[in-house]
């Protein structure tokens, strides 16, 4: 059924239609609404037999959620930023209990300077950490995407992160088409853990791993990240076959076919860059444009991208983080993805803690890129009297 809602409030429904047993809350904007969100549903009777706990910090709403899951229960958590850095200990044996949380990430800049808006730095700084990690582009696919974010994390046995852009994407009312209970029912089973403590068979889970078993542990953690790859196709065929959208997989093109530039990004600005793709083919009066939005950030689709952009002659990887004195973070994994290929690759840095991005200046760059690597929209004025000053008082 069609409603008109804010991003925060679809996700809270849609979670709510996966019958979670245990949702562990600590507000952080720009996530807070969607954990208001689903303790409202709990209150009112709306989402049955959950237990939803109001917890001191994000440190204890992933360590809840860890046991909880230990004991065979389905749980859910969000978090933001620095929410998520301080939880990260805990988001590391999540994944390696091999424990299927389902976590939102509303993305935010990271300080300081303090920043509430958003980017994807929080995003990256747990890319390793073990948990699959999904980006939505818009609120419906946000809401898509956690319905589906439970399936494969119960099938893989790997926690998993939705993200979803802070305020543009949280704070933002569009249309958003939700099933109906009966329908996520039949898509989503009962959860039935592998393995669940249980007091009547005592045991230890995460207890100290000697160093001749501890790279096995680690590779097969990385086995699950590559079989993940399946399970995800899998289950986002399977939703798109149900309710008739195509919102998850690894990796989804526009325009790509006979394109020579070849736009990546991952998130929000998908739509502007959308946008702008389409009035400069139509100025052209070719496709010469064409856009490949990464959905699944970990695993990372190296063949699937490797297949989609092997016939463009340029790649232009917008990203909303970036790696300090090194550059782009996505487009280093889009350049190993892509090598032995004769495709030259540009890094636009934008968007950081929340800078706008225009049509126009991403026309510009798509267009006419001035370098390898592009901080759009930077106020290099700000930036020569800053370092300017910094270099003065080093003088003295």
């Amino acid at each position: 059924m069609l409603y008109q809602l804010e991003g925060s409030q679809a996700v809270a429904r849609a979670i709510a239609l996966c019958r979670p047993e245990v949702v562990c809350a600590y507000p952080i904007t720009p996530q807070t609404h969607i954990v208001e969100g689903v303790g409202e549903l709990v209150r009112s009777g709306q989402l049955e037999n959950c237990q939803y706990l109001n917890v001191e910090s994000e440190m204890a709403a992933i360590s809840v959620a860890i046991g909880s899951e230990a004991a065979g229960v389905r749980s859910y958590t969000a978090t933001s930023s620095q929410g998520l850095l301080y939880m990260m200990e805990a988001v590391y044996n999540a994944s390696g209990l091999e424990l299927p949380i389902v976590m939102t990430l509303g993305n935010r800049a990271i300080g300081a300077p303090l920043n509430i808006w958003n980017d994807h730095t929080d995003a990256m700084s747990a890319r390793d950490a073990g948990w699959l990690m999904m980006f939505a582009e818009n609120n419906q696919e946000a809401a898509d995407l956690h319905i589906q974010a439970f399936k494969i994390a119960e099938t893989v046995k790997c926690p998993i992160m939705v993200c979803m852009d802070g305020f543009i994407l949280t704070h933002a009312y569009e249309k958003v088409d939700l099933p109906e209970q009966s329908e996520v029912d039949e898509f989503l089973p009962p959860y039935e853990p592998a393995f669940a403590l249980n007091p009547k068979n005592p045991c230890a889970i995460g207890a100290m791993v000697p160093t001749t078993e501890f790279m096995e542990v680690r590779y097969l953690a990385h086995l699950r990240q590559l079989e993940a790859k399946t399970v995800i196709e899998k289950v986002g065929r399977e939703f798109s076959a149900r309710f008739k959208r195509n919102s998850g997989g690894l990796i989804r093109t526009y325009h790509t076919e006979g394109a020579e530039t070849i736009i990546v990004a991952m998130g929000s600005v998908l739509g502007s860059i959308k946008d702008t793709v389409d009035d400069l083919n139509r100025a052209s009066g070719c496709n010469k444009y064409g856009v490949m939005s990464v959905v699944s950030y970990r695993p990372f689709p190296d063949e699937q991208i490797r297949e989609a952009l092997r016939n463009a002659k340029r790649v232009i990887v917008v990203e909303k983080a970036f790696a300090l004195g090194h550059g782009g973070i996505l487009s280093r994994e889009i350049e190993l993805a892509l090598k032995g290929l004769d495709i030259e690759i540009i890094t636009v840095i934008a968007g950081l803690g929340g800078r706008v991005i225009t049509k126009t200046m991403l026309s510009e760059v798509f267009q006419k890129p001035k370098d390898k690597l592009i901080f759009l929209g930077l106020r290099e004025d700000v930036i020569r009297q800053e370092y300017k000053t910094v270099l003065d008082e080093r003088r003295v």
